[in-house]
């Protein structure tokens, strides 16, 4: 009977031990998360026009992924986040979108539409507003996050009278 009591205090010793270990290492994965996430949103050229994302694995590799508009931006988010302490390897999986200057009319037209939006202006003081506009081959694509199902609605209606005005546009051409 003590050999079964100190079995079992050793095995709860070891799922203690080992749950301590996964919240350690947990906390530290969140921290590398919010350094990773910081790094690519202070990166200079980034703006409202690109999306930028990334996944974490479990052994401290990260995908880079998303839409920018610069190369130049590509090869600085992986540079950045491969700097940074505790990131084994980068996988740069970003998308360059193609220069477009029809592109880049629908992005000011939007950018306009949506921030200008009385429900939606309040995104736009932000230093990287969080409604990201990706347009790739006039086709209008919002990412991003608001902070409700109101203002995601009220976006995507303004989002889709820009397509639907360039459409014409493309169809008059």
């Amino acid at each position: 009977p003590d050999g079964a009591k100190a079995g079992r205090s050793e095995s709860k010793a070891t799922l203690k031990s080992e749950t301590n270990r996964e919240e350690v290492l947990e906390n530290v994965r969140a921290t590398l998360r919010t350094k990773i996430r910081k790094e690519l949103v202070a990166l200079p050229t980034y703006n409202v026009f690109d999306n930028l994302d990334f996944h974490l694995h479990d052994n401290d590799m990260v995908t880079l992924s998303g839409q920018v508009r610069l190369p130049s931006l590509k090869v600085n988010a992986e540079r950045v986040v491969s700097n940074i302490e505790g990131v084994k390897s980068v996988i740069n999986q970003i998308e360059v979108l193609p220069t477009s200057p029809f592109d880049d009319d629908i992005r000011r037209v939007a950018f306009l539409q949506i921030y200008s939006h009385s429900q939606l202006s309040r995104y736009g003081l932000q230093p990287v507003p969080p409604i990201h506009i990706i347009v790739k081959g006039g086709r209008l694509a919002l990412e991003g996050f608001v902070a409700n199902e109101s203002d995601r609605a009220a976006a995507g209606i303004q989002a889709n009278q820009v397509s639907n005005v360039f459409e014409e546009i493309g169809r008059a051409s």
